[in-house]
């Protein structure tokens, strides 16, 4: 017997005697029998000096029909029993966090200065490309999407449907919130997200490879009022400091993240983001409930079902052995 198998009602095993308790202290059933009087019974009586007596028999069932019951019954009894496969126990992935990917898809995000598969590629497309495997292996965290340029845009509110925030990113494109840098205003837009929700624990990654153009909110300002909501912020920029046509502002990013307590991270191509996605993993694992999902496979539908197919067949049988009882005697009444 494996050692995952399960009985969840043992109890139910003790039924199995109660056949043989009913045959033993019940009284056996009696019938009456039809009597066929002939016109000579009363002389045979005056002539025996027997006195009649009320006539009966017990009816009894062969072997055959015992086996049948008994079978019936076993399999009914272990039925009731509930045997079960128990897979083994996997731990639950827990809903601990809210995860809000803050994107800048602003013209810069157009260059094609970076690579895919040794093909040259914008660098939004190598970013979607990476971004997507990150966001499926995220299972248990509800997501978020902003996309921002000028202003700033909800792509996907917070929900634990990856496949959703997934076709919202493969949707976004380069300059659909406008030409220019904002990252003041993306990270207040993401505060906005974050007061309606009610997971505490909340988490924002922000990429951008440009220098804020805004004046209306700083993003100082902005980390400051995301350090006060307890909202940890990775920032994550995108190109070569120092190149030709590169903007990006290093030292800022590195303020938003120190003032919040998350880090700033460089990628200068798609290996190098893939690998910061591997330490954003290992900085933010996944949790697990302490609760056990242990997968069950029920069993007692095969007993069950054995037992109705044995019933059912021996009622076929004695019904085609009664026919052909019938059909032989009327063949022999006739010969």
């Amino acid at each position: 017997m494996p050692d995952n198998f399960h009985i969840a009602f043992p109890w139910a095993l003790a039924l199995l005697p109660v056949p043989l308790l009913v045959y033993w202290l019940l009284p056996s059933l009696h019938m009456r029998s039809a009597a066929l009087l002939l016109p000579t019974y009363h002389k045979a009586v005056e002539y025996t000096g027997q006195k009649p007596k009320k006539s009966a028999f017990v009816k009894r069932r062969g072997f055959f029909s015992w086996l049948i019951l008994m079978m019936s019954w076993c399999l009914l009894v272990a039925a009731m029993a509930n045997p079960q496969l128990v897979g083994k126990p996997e731990m639950k992935i827990k809903t601990s966090r809210s995860f809000l990917i803050v994107a800048d898809i602003s013209f810069s995000m157009a260059k094609t200065d970076w690579r895919i598969d040794g093909k040259k590629a914008r660098r939004w497309d190598a970013v979607k490309d990476v971004m997507s495997g990150f966001i499926e292996k995220r299972k248990g965290d509800r997501m978020g999407l902003i996309f921002f340029g000028t202003n700033a845009y909800i792509q996907a509110p917070f929900t634990p449907d990856l496949s959703t925030v997934k076709q919202m990113l493969d949707e976004a494109d380069v300059g659909m919130a406008g030409q220019m840098t904002h990252i003041g205003k993306a990270i207040n837009k993401g505060l906005e997200m974050f007061d309606n929700d009610t997971i505490k624990t909340k988490v924002m990654l922000l990429l951008t490879d440009g220098i804020d153009a805004g004046d209306d909110i700083l993003p100082l300002d902005a980390a400051a009022a995301a350090k006060k909501d307890s909202v940890l912020i990775y920032s994550l920029g995108i190109g070569t400091p120092g190149q030709s046509g590169s903007d990006l502002d290093e030292k800022t990013l590195q303020q938003i993240s120190d003032m919040t307590g998350g880090e700033y991270f460089l990628a200068k191509d798609e290996d190098r983001l893939k690998e910061i996605y591997v330490e954003l993993d290992k900085l933010q694992p996944m949790e697990f409930e302490e609760a056990e999902n242990k997968p069950i496979t029920m069993l007692y539908p095969y007993p069950l079902g054995a037992a109705l197919g044995i019933l059912i067949l021996s009622t076929l049988l004695s019904v085609l052995i009664s026919v052909y009882k019938v059909l032989r005697d009327r063949k022999e009444a006739y010969a």
